[in-house]
């Protein structure tokens, strides 16, 4: 089972981003109302807890997360897998606004941060022709838990504790995700790379960049607009989809439901996304990733009949699954592999500051009285103005060669 490594490290990588579910804001916005009627506090303490938390999280992620250019990705994913374990079952305990910030900052550190850049560093390390593919196939776990786990948790919540059910996926995580590194990754040592054919595919003629020469390109900084543009707003929607819900006058379960629309695009898009990037290269797709983002919020402001939060979930979906793969294939590109967890823990880590952003914006702006349409315009701003950034910038985003 599982002879061909090539096909270890992307199953490695698929179950490592459907596990980092549990630390995402589409996860952990499902118990928003809970935890809130559990504390009794508003959506935009919520929100400010969970922003403050999220932000720590990112800060250490650019330290911790640089170590896996260091250690074997078979230990470095154990580390991870028991702190994502010990992090679900204190969740489980949340039962004071202390508790549930530190709750919070373990599973955004655990979850979203180390699971995702594990399994993103590892692929896109290991692969070089065909990482479009493979990333693409490694992301599909992240849509593939989106798909399935929202309206699993509304069935499981009328049967159960939220406070159960953290306590169960702890027990899932203890047991499954040793194992399954142990068998896919074990073997894989930090110099592994794809074996190919291709004579005239050298990326050992790009310049290696380190960390330190990378903050200092301008190039990163236009990039990352562009690239944080999806995580700040799609996590103020998952957050305070209870909010949207509230104003739109939608059912309980519409965007339960539409989640399945915003997964089945995002799948679609990652699927075809991969073959186009080891076509054309990202840096090329790069200028088309935030269009459907902007069309979601034309949506939200102009429509409010149920059907739409199909549409608009779907379109978010769109821009998700390019900036899942283009988000970690980029920089490999640009900067190269050599030095990749080290820029990914960087860049996965401003991610997660991103979301803490966004967490906090739509939550003050909610408390102060703003429309969800009023919101929505304020993210289209971003949005424009990120993408005439990068319009002007895009022909300069090929790598150095040596």
């Amino acid at each position: 089972m599982f002879k061909n490594l090539s096909l270890k490290v992307i199953v490695f990588g698929f179950i490592f981003t459907f596990f980092s579910s549990f630390g995402q804001s589409f996860f952990l916005g499902i118990f928003n109302t809970s935890i809130r009627e559990t504390l009794s506090i508003t959506h935009g303490q919520f929100g400010s807890i969970y922003a403050a938390a999220t932000l720590c999280s990112s800060l250490l992620l650019i330290w911790l997360g640089k170590k896996i250019d260091d250690i074997n990705i078979f230990r470095f994913s154990i580390y991870v897998t028991l702190l994502l374990s010990f992090s679900c079952f204190f969740f489980s305990k949340v039962s004071s606004v202390i508790i549930l910030f530190i709750a919070v900052f373990l599973m955004r550190f655990s979850g979203q941060g180390m699971m995702s850049h594990t399994a993103t560093t590892t692929v896109s390390r290991y692969f070089t022709k065909s990482r479009g593919k493979a990333l693409s196939i490694c992301w599909f776990g992240l849509s593939s838990s989106e798909f399935i786990l929202p309206v699993l948790i509304v069935f499981l919540l009328s049967l159960t504790t939220w406070q159960n059910i953290w306590m169960i996926i702890s027990l899932v995580i203890l047991i499954f995700l040793p194992l399954a590194s142990y068998i896919l990754v074990r073997s894989v040592k930090l110099d592994t790379r794809e074996q190919t054919d291709d004579q005239e595919f050298k990326e050992e003629n790009i310049k290696q960049w380190k960390r330190i020469e990378v903050v200092k390109d301008f190039k990163f900084y236009v990039v990352s607009m562009n690239m944080l543009a999806m995580p700040w707003i799609a996590t103020g929607v998952f957050v305070y989809q209870s909010f949207i819900t509230t104003s739109k006058n939608w059912g309980p379960f519409v965007i339960a439901q539409s989640f399945m629309s915003y997964s089945v695009f995002s799948v679609l898009t990652l699927l075809i996304s991969g073959i186009l990037i080891d076509k054309f290269t990202s840096r090329k797709l790069l200028i088309f990733m935030n269009i459907p983002l902007f069309l979601s919020t034309f949506v939200i402001i102009n429509f409010d009949a149920p059907i739409t939060a199909f549409v608009f979930l779907g379109l978010i979906g769109i821009s998700n699954g390019l900036a899942n793969v283009l988000g970690s294939s980029t920089w490999a590109e640009i900067y190269g592999v050599k030095h990749i967890g080290s820029i990914k823990a960087l860049t996965t880590a401003l991610m997660v500051f991103s979301t803490a952003f966004g967490t906090a914006l739509f939550g003050v702006l909610i408390d102060i009285g703003f429309s969800i349409e009023k919101i929505a315009i304020i993210s289209a701003i971003y949005i424009f103005l990120s993408f005439v950034l990068l319009f002007f910038t895009r022909k300069k985003l090929n790598p150095v060669t040596i």
